[in-house]
């Protein structure tokens, strides 16, 4: 945590300099001494340190400054430090000017120049008003600022990425919070610029992309080698095992992730049957360990950026970046997982980002307080998000078009939504409509076997129904089933294609398409078992087939 600053200012360089001396020699153990000479640079400074989050606990100021009196700059700076202490360095003919002060600007204090010796005059008064407000002193947050309003799609794309990036920020709700509004008045923002993403060093963006921000935090990078002895299309649970895998073996390794690294399962709140871990653990942390781990052992993390598509030319894979960027490599392994399916209602699209939600259970949950809130889907991921919702709503409700979970739910998650007094299964229900003007509202439901309708007010909708996988970006002849999940292994022999492609005496290794050195594994492979640790073996097992392509080529 950053020290709190005593700001002084005095356009005399002889007095500057024995007052920052003095202050450095009393407090610069426990306090920032900062000093200048000028009182518009002292302003223009201080607006950049409110930005970044700095405190100031006291202002020290000259009364007499060719730029402005002390008193004039002293409520200028509260205007931005309301909380900081005052203090007025005085010649003995500014006494006046000084009493003025305290009614003006509540002055704390007025010191005679000079002040020796300071441990009688200086620090004494000082040491008072420190503690006076030290004791009234609420650290603040220090680090990434996002402002905007609540519902919002543009928000909520943002919040998304550095919740799921593992980037601390603190929201502030433009309606609600008087930090976000005086950040705003500060820097001359109006509404149409929001939302803005205030940065630690200061400076700011309105309406950033994610590229931006991911520039301006060091996640995005240009690839360090020319070739790679394998690359990684997805930083799911599949990734970042071959990420590890792949680097702590010697291979010069890269990982490139569209979005953020954990995938669906970095999303999940609580995962509880991962092997290793009995009180559970959840998507965020085993992100986090698996991306240091893979980083630590020398793999590199290219982020955000999509493959566009991928080439073969000369026997070598040429990935092409969403910015055209080329990426050569001997091999890739494709571990892209899937998406969630949209749901076709009429109204979810209008208020995606403002109520309802794909998956992002964790970064929304705050706004769920004493709300009631419903999630579509049968699943794990449905589940856990359930049980993590209900430590904030008022009411969770899940909907399922079946009549229980038993088919698709855990045992364990049954159980624990079965003793949660706030979350009810609604069997049986599908929604057919959802309601709002800037953001959810209600939800009309119909239940499938009756065919009744009821609305239900609803500040939020969290969907899990099913995914469909993310292989639209392959152009190439990489076969895939009816699906769209990409085929590996024996199983591409039940293809008529397949013959006309492959060339290789040899048959496909097991997690192997239908071009030679490019694999798949995790959920975005045919048959998979759509399980974190499956998902997990399938991407180190690649690594295996990796090391057995190369010393073939």
């Amino acid at each position: 945590m950053s020290r709190p600053i005593i700001f002084a200012i005095d356009d005399d360089q002889q007095v500057l300099r024995a007052i920052s001396r003095d202050l450095r020699s009393h407090y610069g153990k426990e306090y920032k001494i900062m000093s200048t000479d000028s009182a518009n640079e002292a302003l223009d400074t201080l607006v950049e340190m409110k930005n970044a989050g700095d405190v100031v606990a006291i202002f020290i100021s000259d009364q007499r400054m060719p730029e402005m009196p002390g008193v004039d700059f002293l409520q200028k700076a509260l205007k931005i430090y309301p909380e900081a202490k005052r203090v007025l360095l005085t010649a003995y003919s500014d006494t006046d000017a000084a009493i003025k002060a305290i009614n003006d600007v509540g002055l704390d204090y007025y010191l005679m120049k000079p002040w020796d010796p300071p441990e009688e005059k200086l620090y004494p008064v000082l040491n008072d008003l420190l503690d006076d407000w030290q004791s009234h002193y609420i650290p603040a947050f220090k680090g990434i600022k996002v402002i905007g309003y609540q519902f919002s799609p543009p928000s909520h794309i943002i919040k998304d990425y550095l919740g799921s990036n593992l980037v601390p920020y603190q929201w502030l709700d433009i309606e609600k919070n008087e930090e976000a509004k005086s950040l705003f008045q500060l820097n001359n923002l109006c509404a149409d610029q929001l939302p803005v993403v205030f940065y630690e060093d200061g400076t700011y963006q309105a309406k950033p992309t994610i590229l931006d921000i991911a520039q301006h935090t060091g996640c995005s990078a240009m690839p360090e080698n020319e070739i790679y002895d394998v690359v990684i299309i997805g930083a799911g649970p599949a990734g970042l095992a071959a990420s590890v895998y792949g680097a702590s073996e010697g291979l010069r390794t890269l990982l490139i992730e569209r979005k953020a690294p954990g995938g669906q399962a970095g999303s999940s709140s609580r995962i509880e049957n991962y092997l290793g871990f009995p009180a559970g653990l959840s998507g965020a942390d085993l992100t986090h360990r698996a991306i240091t781990q893979a980083r630590r052992l020398g793999a590199e993390f290219l982020s955000p950026h999509s493959v566009h598509d991928i080439q073969e030319r000369d026997g070598y894979k040429n990935i092409i970046l969403d910015n055209g960027t080329k990426v050569i490599s001997r091999s890739i392994v494709i571990t892209t997982g899937v998406d969630y399916r949209k749901l076709e209602v009429e109204g979810i699209d209008k208020f995606t980002g403002a109520g309802v939600y794909y998956g992002a259970a964790v970064t929304e949950a705050s706004a769920c307080k004493d709300k009631e809130v419903y999630i579509i889907g049968g699943g794990n991921s449905a589940g856990q998000a359930a049980m993590y919702l209900s430590k904030f709503a008022k009411s969770v409700y899940i909907i399922i078009r079946k009549g229980d979970l038993a088919a698709t739910m855990s045992a364990y998650l049954i159980e624990q939504i079965g003793s949660t007094p706030n979350i009810t299964v609604l069997p049986f229900t599908e929604v057919i409509e959802a309601k709002g003007q800037n953001c959810l509202e209600a939800l009309t439901l119909i239940n499938v076997n009756t065919k009744e309708t009821v609305t239900k007010e609803a500040s939020a909708l969290y969907i899990f129904i099913g995914a469909k996988p993310y292989t639209d970006w392959i152009q190439m002849g990489i076969i895939k089933s009816a699906k769209n999940f990409i085929e590996t292994g024996r199983d591409l022999n039940g293809y008529d294609d397949f013959a006309k492609s492959w060339k290789l005496k040899r048959d496909p290794f097991l997690l192997e398409t239908s071009c030679p050195g490019i694999f798949a594994a995790g959920d975005v492979r045919a048959g998979a078992m759509n399980r974190v640790a499956s998902a997990v073996g399938e991407g180190s097992m690649a690594i295996s087939f990796v090391h057995k392509y190369l010393a073939e080529v």
